[in-house]
């Protein structure tokens, strides 16, 4: 995996996506400086749609909770991960048209979802507004339709990041996304094709990569006496833990105590990477029963994990 690639495409793309969502707004008349009325039908002389003038004052209404900066900083966000996930669906063959909507099959950028549109069985997808763009030779307008159209369809098995039809974010979606120079461009050909697929450790990656300059800003800060906000607490706090880290923690602390409990259940050398201690000199049960439940509560989120979810025989040799 070229991290080094990975990294550097996070971080640029990261400061594009707010430039280009700030772009967007002020199409809309909202700006740093302010956005004027709230419920504008007009701006610059354009006549917004019923739908445009909804999202525009949903947006208005989060700038008013969280100010300018953080609102187009969380919807920078939020297309950030739509694109990591589509990408990594489409390389992997798990999106339910089988149909790429970033590359093609030789892997470069050239969406097939833009090609094949007219044979395409995609949930919500209006065919006679297809046929209208494609007639008025409206690429982009058609691949961004598109593009939200897939969102939608994803809403169901992904409801938290593929939201309906209608939000804000889909007035905020960045303009000339078929540029090669585009975000959508440089994720295809910055980052190699193979590096999605080596399980699902890209999309870690790509978290801790995007949020290494707040995470900077946070820590200068600190330096400088300055208070964290909740705002940025999770860019300081929450790190991507590699899954050989995650096996270590797991199979040396519930994985023992299994050991020590079932000892025909499992041999040490079904556990990858459990340390050189034998069993014998692993330490009272008591030691380990809190170190285990230590480690389940960590990464249960607080909670004792439920042995329901995996039957009577705890899934120990976690295959990430």
């Amino acid at each position: 995996m070229n991290k080094n690639a990975i990294q550097k495409y996070a971080i640029w793309a990261r400061n594009e996506l707010i430039e280009q969502v700030k772009q967007r707004a002020y199409q809309y008349g909202i700006s740093a400086k302010g956005y004027g009325d709230e419920n504008a039908a007009v701006v610059a002389g354009r006549v917004l749609s019923a739908e445009e003038k909804r999202q525009r004052a949903a947006f208005v209404s989060e700038i008013k909770r969280n100010g300018f900066e953080q609102a187009v900083e969380e919807v920078a966000y939020t297309w950030f991960n739509r694109f990591v996930a589509l990408r990594f669906m489409e390389v992997n063959d798990y999106l339910p048209t089988h149909v790429r909507v970033f590359s093609d099959a030789s892997g470069g950028f050239n969406p097939e979802i833009l090609k094949d549109v007219l044979h395409l069985e995609l949930e919500g997808l209006d065919k006679s507004k297809v046929s209208e763009m494609l007639n008025a030779n409206q690429a982009e307008e058609l691949y961004r339709y598109l593009l939200l159209t897939q969102c939608n369809a994803l809403n169901a098995a992904l409801p938290e990041m593929f939201e309906k039809l209608g939000s804000y974010t889909e007035m905020l979606l960045p303009n000339n996304i078929l540029k090669p120079d585009s975000v959508l461009g440089r994720l295809v050909t910055d980052i190699p094709e193979e590096d999605w697929k080596d399980a699902v450790q890209i999309i870690g990656w790509m978290y801790q990569y995007y949020n290494t300059e707040p995470k900077q800003a946070v820590f200068d800060g600190l330096k400088k006496n300055v208070k964290i906000t909740k705002e940025k607490i999770p860019a300081a706090t929450q790190l991507f833990t590699p899954d050989w880290i995650v096996r270590y923690m797991v199979e040396n602390s519930l994985g023992r105590l299994w050991l020590e409990s079932h000892p025909n259940d499992y041999t040490e050398s079904e556990l990858e990477i459990l340390s050189g201690r034998s069993r014998a000199n692993a330490g009272s049960r008591g030691e380990t029963a809190c170190h285990a439940f230590a480690v389940a509560c960590e990464v249960t989120g607080g909670h004792p994990p439920d042995r329901s979810l995996y039957g009577q025989r705890p899934y120990i040799s976690l295959r990430l």
